[in-house]
């Protein structure tokens, strides 16, 4: 990260980005021709290097993009549905090997088989009508799934129409910034994006910094396979969203909130981009917000490819349409942020919860959930469970609760779920029954709740198969800043793939030191995390693996 670049790019604001303008140049082709890469050098007052370096991070900008004409989805729970290989025979059947390329992960985690064609995402039986997906004529079919609140609806509660959704939004501005925020921080909601970091702290210590300009930037790239409640949120509850992050710009005196969307998502981008269309006929954006102080604007990123930018500053550097490689802190983002000005990044479901929060009151949020996890939290269950979909329930609940009357069980033998994304813990299904909804139930077994995302690994697939893929994610997926990422994951991939494919025996102490190394010397959690599955399947699938180790 260059702070030079971060000034430079931020000299023509949001309006007209660099990143952006990447985006929309690569729009025909796949990629960005080089002529406009030099055009943009230009423009912003940077390096070709930058913006070349920039173009051939991401799966979508990048030279190897150029004429693919669809993607299939290569998550983990596509993978372990088994679907992939029918989804990639059948496209090579109207298209050449070269036109398909990889998506991970398109939301539809629920079905499977997804695979994404001309701006729109397809899963579950469409692979079978080919000829209805590519009719230019013939309308996509959206996808659907069961949604529930068991107990409380927080996030999951009906939108009630432009007014009422609104109706006590100009009350809070009114009552001014430290009002909103003490409401916040007497809620206790923590973080929903993974880390659990208290929002409230957060927002006050951007608050307290100084500088006229600011900026809330929503953390919408939800790369953790078998997650897809982020997704949930951006298309039917967009206004929850909307309004979380303009409370949210208020407390800290922003006047700019950034949605960055991940472009796996075609359809949460436009939906939002509706949504915010409404509030600007409905008055309550642009300057003077009913007739307040209070100036808020939205401006929507689409994301290009690349897992690591859900790391908050790897994002940040990314609208700035540097490498999104991860910055070293302190300076914290509510320091140095966006542009090097002070930032707030928070999850989707985080500022969606602030709707709860400033309507019903810190106080009632507060009484939901545990002392340590308040609230509420949506689970994703994937297609192995009988009633797959999105489930919201209070912290505290148990996740035998979750898997045996939300999910109502399993279609066929499944012996782990893998939760919380890549970086989440791998738990045997034995150990389910042990397990609350919460951070702390999770970390005090030696797991991690994050995202809340479940992938389940079916009886039949091996688990050395499943660490390989884990590895070579996170190796695809390492920005590439830190050694112990960068050459960790690689060593990891190759490891395990020898020792299933060549008979290469793993050497405990090895796979251990490079574990420690990747957890204590890692930048960020991108390689400090993927020890804990690693070491989760090495605890409780000894028996399997052993034939694997010397």
């Amino acid at each position: 990260m260059s702070d030079n670049l971060s000034e430079l790019s931020g000299r023509k604001g949001l309006k007209y980005n660099l990143f952006d303008e990447m985006g929309k140049r690569a729009q025909d082709s796949g990629t960005v021709p080089s002529e406009e890469l030099d055009k943009l050098a230009k423009d912003f007052l940077i390096g070709k290097a930058n913006t070349y370096g920039t173009a051939t991070f991401y799966d979508f900008l990048k030279p190897e993009n150029k004429g693919k004409k669809a993607y299939v989805c290569n998550g983990s729970a596509c993978l372990c549905a088994g679907t992939q290989d029918k989804v990639i025979s059948n496209l090579e059947k109207q298209f050449k090997p070269e036109e398909i390329g990889h998506m991970c992960c398109l939301g539809r985690c629920h079905e499977n088989a997804a695979f994404h064609i001309a701006g729109t995402n397809y899963s579950g039986q469409d692979i079978d009508q080919l000829d209805k997906v590519l009719d230019k004529n013939s309308p996509a079919k959206a996808d659907s799934y069961h949604v529930e609140a068991h107990g409380k609806a927080v996030l999951t509660r009906p939108f009630g129409g432009m007014d009422t959704h609104y109706a006590k939004l100009l009350k809070w501005i009114e009552a001014g910034r430290d009002s909103v925020l003490n409401e916040i921080k007497e809620s206790g909601i923590r973080g929903r994006g993974g880390a659990g970091f208290p929002m409230g702290f957060k927002l006050e210590s951007c608050k307290n910094e100084p500088g006229e300009t600011k900026f809330i930037v929503c953390n919408a790239d939800e790369g953790d396979p078998g997650a897809y409640s982020d997704r949930y949120l951006l298309e039917f509850q967009p206004h929850s969203v909307l309004f979380g992050m303009m409370m949210a710009g208020f407390v800290i005196g922003a006047k700019t909130g950034v949605l960055y969307i991940r472009a796996e998502y075609p359809e949460s981008i436009k939906i939002v981009a509706d949504a915010i269309e409404e509030l600007n006929k409905a008055g309550l954006l642009g300057d003077s917000v009913g007739g307040t102080d209070f100036s808020f604007d939205f401006k929507i990123i689409k994301a290009q490819g690349a897992y690591i930018c859900g790391e908050e500053t790897a994002l940040l550097s990314s609208i700035e349409g540097q490498r999104p490689e991860v910055r070293v802190r302190p300076p914290y983002p509510t320091q140095q942020g966006l542009f090097n000005k002070p930032t707030v990044v928070n999850n989707v479901e985080t500022l969606a919860a602030l709707h709860f929060i400033l309507n019903e009151g810190g106080s009632a949020y507060k009484k939901l959930g545990t002392e340590k996890s308040s609230g509420t939290k949506l689970i994703s269950l994937d297609s192995y469970f009988n009633r797959p979909g999105m489930y919201e329930v209070e912290m505290g609940t148990p996740l035998s609760t979750v898997i045996d009357e939300l999910g109502q069980g399993f279609k066929e033998p499944v012996k782990a779920l893998h939760i919380g994304g890549p970086l989440g813990g791998l738990v045997p299904v034995d150990k389910c029954a042990g397990l609350n909804v919460d951070f702390e139930s999770f970390a005090q077994n030696g797991f991690l709740l994050g995202h809340a995302s479940v992938v389940s690994i079916p009886a039949t697939f091996p688990i050395v198969a499943y660490l390989e893929h884990l590895f070579e994610f996170a190796a695809y997926e390492s920005c590439g800043k830190c050694f112990p990422c960068r050459l960790g994951t690689q060593r990891g991939h190759e490891m395990f793939q020898k020792a299933r494919t060549e008979g290469y025996k793993i050497d405990r102490k090895l796979l251990n030191d490079l574990l420690d190394t990747l957890q204590q010397g890692s930048l960020c959690a991108h390689g400090g995390g993927i020890p804990l599955p690693v070491k989760n399947a090495v605890q409780y699938f000894d028996d399997e693996l052993n034939e694997y180790f010397a």
